[in-house]
């Protein structure tokens, strides 16, 4: 059985993965913008003083501070989805981590061609609950994206 299939048949059961600290930080500076808002933490790991955990149900919750996200696998669709409809509703910036399937429905709706893309080279070795890193790295590729909020324009208008 390959890796990734064993890591397919894990993730039913624990899907909560932390992003390393150094990997934020870098994320974060590259971008540009410090995220207010972690919208898929938990109480051990959260790279933000606002953050949402498993029990607070982020998808129901407004987004409308610049935020990050690294979804869980089994969710990136929805959270993906709601990420990006959030960013335009409320014209905040998006951090967003995740796997690079390039070929998926929510990638071309709702990141290519809106989103700026940077692939990471090699896999990632991830957080466990606890914060201690992982035993083994991730089975997919990864990927980091920055929905970028749109300019004021009244701001320039005086």
């Amino acid at each position: 059985m390959s890796k990734a299939v064993q890591h397919l048949q894990g993730i039913t059961t624990q899907d909560e993965y932390g992003t390393p600290r150094w990997l934020y930080d870098m994320m974060q500076l590259k971008a540009g913008f410090t995220p207010l808002l972690d919208t898929c933490s938990n109480i051990f790991n959260p790279k933000c003083t606002k953050f949402y955990t498993i029990n607070d149900n982020a998808l129901s919750k407004p987004w409308d501070v610049d935020f990050f996200m690294n979804p869980p696998y089994s969710k990136v669709r929805q959270f993906v989805k709601y990420g990006y409809e959030q960013h335009l509703k409320h014209n905040v910036n998006g951090l967003v981590l995740t796997y690079a399937k390039t070929d998926t429905k929510w990638f071309h709706g709702q990141v290519y061609e809106k989103a700026e893309i940077h692939f990471i080279e090699g896999r990632l070795r991830f957080m466990d609950y606890h914060g201690n890193p992982t035993p083994h790295p991730a089975p997919y590729p990864s990927m980091w994206f920055v929905w970028r909020k749109k300019p004021d324009l009244e701001a320039f208008s005086s």
